[in-house]
């Protein structure tokens, strides 16, 4: 058996692999402050190891030849049973379980390709767990990431009950009443792969209380990952970030700046914060003019059509509010709807604003990276709905997701904050965002599970 003391589980890896035109193979690190925190981490243990899906044709093919790298362990799971797996369980029930996302009208339906469904997100979490049970050490810590894989505790508690196990659940967990929407033997089987784990982590206390109550019983605990304020201000302040900052800027002129920066996901909220926006314009016509609202929104899950509806429903009301309030002079909203990391970053520095309005998220670590990178400061708009609302309400102007003339009025008063508060706030909000950076909140999560 091999020897890994410390073995990580997710669904992505830390890199990735390309197939060029010849046949070769090349490996390519993934991005992102969760990766390479968790990497940073990784190379501190010996022998640790990342077992991870291979994603793509290129990622298959190279565990097909055996091609790998040190410390990551790829599974090439049969493409169908992980589509069933991720996109129609993790992504489109579980997410939108979490999420409390469901138009309850007309979904959720359980039906026989539910089942056949669910039956691939089993074997998918099955092949993760045999993995794991046969690269660890004796008495091995594991730590599984996040929806994809919560039958995997249980699992692997069968095959190896000498190891320590943890699950660490990026998103919010449902409450008592969405969770019962599922299946009684689903949600069973759901509730015991979890509670397989030592330890149960959530970003909240409002999400480990709800697992509790969900579950009745198991050890849940809260590690709120945060921010590398270094590495973050170091990526943006790239060339290439100083670029779409000068860009911006000429867009932007001497106006104020509301920034907000999201994938275009259900729970993010985007719609009704741009209608808070309309309302900003329409009852306070004095910041006509003399603001913009810059609006990053990554293309979300194109696959389903839900999502392609509303990010087209995004576009169209952006034009909507640039069409009623735009004069040759001003564009009321510059939305990208594309995924562009380098702008976002320079829209993060010259934030005035932050509006960060999620109706249910796990952490958000948005609200927490543009207090860390704003130039100038920024107050920031937080929806009670974050999971960086615990940690972050204090400094905050805090609203509730749905009220859209509560966040238009917080919009008002954050534009007209004075200089001296709005620093203030800043400097205390970039501290509580990095209180707990990546490295620290997996080595947190590592002594959690000591003996």
């Amino acid at each position: 058996m091999a020897a890994s003391q410390v073995l990580v589980a997710a669904n992505r890896g830390p890199l990735s692999y390309a197939l060029d035109t010849d046949g070769t193979l090349s490996a390519r690190r993934g991005g992102g402050g969760l990766v390479s925190g968790l990497s940073a981490a990784l190379a501190r243990q010996p022998d640790a190891l990342w077992i991870c899906a291979a994603l793509s044709d290129a990622d298959r093919e190279a565990v097909r030849r055996g091609v790998s790298e040190p410390g990551v362990r790829m599974l090439d799971i049969d493409p169908t049973v992980y589509d069933d797996a991720y996109n129609g369980i993790a992504n489109s029930v579980l997410w939108f379980t979490h999420h409390h996302l469901y138009d309850v009208p007309r979904e959720p339906v359980f039906d026989a390709r539910f089942r056949r469904q669910w039956a691939s997100y089993v074997a998918y979490n099955e092949a993760f767990a045999q993995a794991l049970a046969e690269e660890a050490a004796q008495g091995a810590a594991v730590l599984v990431q996040d929806y994809h894989l919560a039958l995997v505790p249980g699992a692997l508690r069968a095959l190896r009950p000498d190891l320590r196990i943890a699950h660490f659940t990026h998103t919010p967990w449902a409450s008592k009443e969405y969770l019962s929407m599922l299946p009684d033997d689903v949600r069973e089987q759901l509730l015991d792969g979890m509670l397989g784990a030592d330890v149960v982590g959530f970003h909240t206390g409002a999400w480990a209380s709800a697992f509790l109550d969900g579950a009745g019983r198991g050890n849940a605990a809260v590690f709120p990952l945060g921010v590398d304020a270094d590495e973050l201000r170091a990526l943006a302040h790239r060339p290439e970030v100083d670029d779409k900052l000068a860009q911006l800027r000429a867009e932007v002129g001497d106006r104020k700046a509301i920034v907000r920066v999201d994938r275009t996901e259900l729970s993010k909220n985007i719609l009704r914060g741009l209608l808070a926006y309309r309302e900003l314009l329409s009852e306070h016509p004095e910041w006509r003019g003399r603001v913009v609202h810059l609006a990053s929104a990554y293309p979300s899950r194109q696959d389903l059509k839900v999502y392609r509806d509303y990010t087209q429903a995004v576009r169209e009301l952006a034009a909507e509010v640039n069409e009623e309030f735009g004069t040759a002079d001003w564009q009321p909203v510059l939305v990208s709807v594309q995924d562009d990391f380098a702008r976002s970053l320079a829209a993060y520095r010259m934030a005035d604003v932050a509006l960060v309005n999620p109706v249910r998220d796990g952490m958000n670590l948005v609200a927490k990276e543009i207090p860390v990178v704003s130039e100038a400061g920024c107050a920031l708009v937080l929806s009670r709905g974050a999971g960086a609302y615990e940690e972050l309400r204090g400094d905050a102007l805090t609203v509730n997701p749905y009220d859209v003339t509560e966040t238009a009025a917080a919009l008002h008063a954050a534009l007209a904050m004075p200089e001296p508060e709005r620093a203030e706030r800043t400097k205390r909000l970039a501290a509580s965002a990095t209180a707990l950076p990546p490295t620290a909140w997996f080595e947190a999560q590592l002594a959690a599970l000591r003996p």
